[in-house]
């Protein structure tokens, strides 16, 4: 028996839970070549944002990785114990940390270099329908982000 009422309880009718599953199983994917750099995916977008900048403070970082500080500091605490990064405070503003890739951050760079074609094989969308979805995913973001509290 149905009622149209609930239709949009069922499970088929969420746009929320193509869009988990689907994370969820990418994330999947990406543990083999991350465990070869002992990385967790989290670690490994905070490396990449460090690959591009080498020196940014915990609060951007962790809004360019929509990540609270109760998630990135312990993570950045595990790659600075490996060696990856280095935490220090900012001379002009003690409230600030600093976060800088080591030499031993930066040399991670040329093993993780060939994990987004290996990613793209492993999800085998075409270059369009990948480049729409990356589009749409954003448009996302960018209304959550606009409507936070």
């Amino acid at each position: 028996m149905s009622d149209k009422n609930y239709d949009c309880l069922k499970i088929e009718n969420q746009l929320c839970f193509p869009l988990y599953v689907c994370a969820k199983e990418i994330v999947r994917r990406y543990k083999p070549f991350l465990d070869d750099l002992d990385l967790t995916y989290t670690q490994y977008i905070a490396m990449m944002v460090l690959w591009d900048v080498r020196k940014t403070n915990v609060k951007e970082l962790g809004e360019k990785l929509f990540l609270d500080s109760g998630t990135l500091t312990p993570l950045l605490k595990k790659l600075e114990s490996k060696g990856y990064i280095e935490r220090r405070r900012s001379e002009s503003d003690e409230r600030n940390l600093i976060v800088s890739i080591t030499d031993s951050g930066l040399s991670l760079r040329d093993k993780a270099v060939s994990i987004p074609t290996e990613m793209g094989r492993c999800v085998s969308l075409e270059e369009k329908d990948a480049q729409e979805l990356y589009t749409l995913l954003y448009k996302v973001l960018d209304v959550i982000s606009d409507q936070e509290v």
